[in-house]
């Protein structure tokens, strides 16, 4: 097996630092997001809530200020009648009256009002008087609604004792009209009118709240006015209503409404909108955030990514550098004695019944002569060219290993479905190991012939550990050597004295 493909420890502790380090600073990069962003959300909501309550506060104000002049205006409109000293002198219930001269004052009263009238789009504009007798403009409709009580019903409408006026709606549930009604003396009512509908130029949203309700309510809470005509007449909804009970101005906002309320005389302007609705912009401005947020989190860690890799990089290498010295064989390139045993004790450790091993021990005959006959210059390129032979000879499936001055080994891991054939793979290699020693020559002149003894055992039948097998086929190769060297032997187990043995001329 290449040196290369093999796991190392040091190199798996540098994966887990920079995989830690990245992590780490992962987690306080997002954690910092997180905070960061929830702190400005959490004073984005609170800052836009405060904006929104203030705005919908100055719009109610407004809403009511806006209602007391419309109404004011009408009371004005109703004063001018007694610009006319019979308006306010003449009684239509004395029974002292000329006939000839009442009908000449009442139509001098009625010419009055009827000329104020046209002043606004009113529906009535008269004066009712306590024989139910009426001078002016009073519609078929008031007439119709009020009958015969038409005086008494009026007059009971009058709610503000020193100034003896008042306004009123929904009398038999009617809420189209608003009625105005102010006592001219004892027997006679002002009373002037017009449709609820004239109130939408007095509530007029602003664009920037145009879901915003705003409702007219008097104080039983019924709707005298609102932008939806079929609430015109119903009570104010619940969900309003027991968020401003008792209050006369208040603004109130919770997780599902924002509602606020102005007293304007008897009646109240009451305005309300869905939070959600006013927090779509905040919502908007959430998402945003949190994208900013993620991207810039992202980009963090993209960052962390890189400069830990620039910082990793060189101690990888340079303990991947150390980490080959103090395992591999620098004079041959393949594993070194410690190396090579732990990494093939841990191989057969871990295999299955049904895999295929071997171990092949390599030891150069009369290497000591190689060395005092040529030099020690000489004995290492034979070491180094044994390493090449072994290279060429297994694939990188294999381990391949140093353990002596001249012993070599190999732990073969080759794939095969029956013994047979497995052991023919093996008698190959040995055939191609001991070839090559046969046409290798050293020394000076290239005359000093080179050969190898090899032994070989098998997993599991000659050994189930590594130290058994090495056992095994460290006898093998006491069996080559015993048989004259340049040769490979297979270890039998039931005699050491049969091991089968193979030579250059099979």
């Amino acid at each position: 097996m290449s040196p290369k493909k093999i796991s190392r420890p040091s190199l798996k502790n540098i994966s887990k630092a920079q995989l830690f380090m990245i992590l780490g600073f992962g987690l306080i990069t997002v954690t910092a997001v997180i905070i960061v962003s929830v702190l400005t959300m959490h004073k984005t909501d609170e800052v836009l809530k405060n904006k929104v309550v203030s705005l919908t506060s100055s719009l109610n104000v407004q809403m009511k200020l806006n209602v007391e002049s419309y109404l004011s205006r009408m009371e004005t409109i109703a004063t001018l009648a007694f610009g006319e000293k019979e308006s306010y002198t003449y009684d239509a219930t004395d029974p002292s009256n000329d006939e000839y001269e009442a009908l000449n004052t009442e139509k001098k009263i009625t010419e009055r009002l009827y000329s104020l009238c046209i002043m606004e789009n009113f529906v009535d504009y008269g004066i009712v008087y306590s024989n139910n007798r009426t001078v002016g403009k009073i519609s078929n409709g008031t007439s119709t609604l009020f009958g015969d009580r038409i005086f008494a019903e009026l007059s009971s409408m009058i709610s503000r004792p020193r100034t003896n006026d008042g306004w009123a709606t929904g009398y038999e549930n009617n809420f189209k009209r608003i009625y105005y009604v102010k006592q001219v003396h004892e027997n006679a009512v002002l009373v002037i009118s017009f449709y609820a509908t004239e109130l939408d130029a007095v509530f007029d949203n602003p664009e920037t709240l145009s879901d915003m309700d705003i409702r007219l309510v008097n104080q039983d809470n019924n709707l005298i006015y609102s932008k939806k005509p079929e609430e015109v007449g119903q009570p104010l909804p619940e969900d309003i209503r027991s968020r401003i009970a008792g209050k006369d101005s208040v603004s109130v906002l919770d997780n599902d409404y924002l509602v606020s309320v102005n007293r304007c005389g008897d009646w109240s302007v009451v305005c309300s909108i869905p939070t959600q609705i006013i927090l779509n912009e905040k919502n908007d401005i959430t998402k945003f955030t949190y994208v900013t947020a993620g991207i810039a989190a992202a980009l963090a860690i993209f960052t962390a990514l890189l400069l830990s890799y620039r910082i990793i990089k060189p101690i990888r290498n340079t303990v991947f550098s150390l980490d080959n010295k103090a395992r591999i064989d620098l004079l041959t390139g393949i594993l070194n004695k410690l190396s090579f045993e732990e990494y093939a004790g841990s191989c057969l450790a871990n295999s299955l019944e049904t895999e295929r091993h071997a171990l092949i021990i390599l030891d150069i005959d009369n290497f000591k002569g190689v060395n005092d006959t040529l030099g020690h210059a000489y004995g290492d390129k034979v070491l180094k060219k044994t390493g090449e032979i072994l290279r060429s000879t297994f694939s990188d499936d294999d381990y391949l290993g140093r353990i002596g001055g001249d012993e070599f080994c190999v732990l073969v891991n080759a794939r095969f479905d029956t013994k047979e054939k497995f052991d023919a793979f093996l008698l190959e290699k040995c055939k191609a190991l001991s070839s090559a020693y046969h046409n290798y020559y050293s020394g000076r002149d290239g005359s000093y012939k080179i050969s190898a003894s090899i032994g070989v055992a098998l997993w599991p039948d000659n050994g189930r550990s590594f130290s058994e097998l090495y056992a095994a086929c460290d006898s093998a190769l006491y069996r080559s050597k015993k048989s004259g060297r340049d040769t490979y032997t297979f270890y039998a187990s039931d005699d050491p004295d049969k091991e089968s043995e193979g030579g250059g001329n099979e």
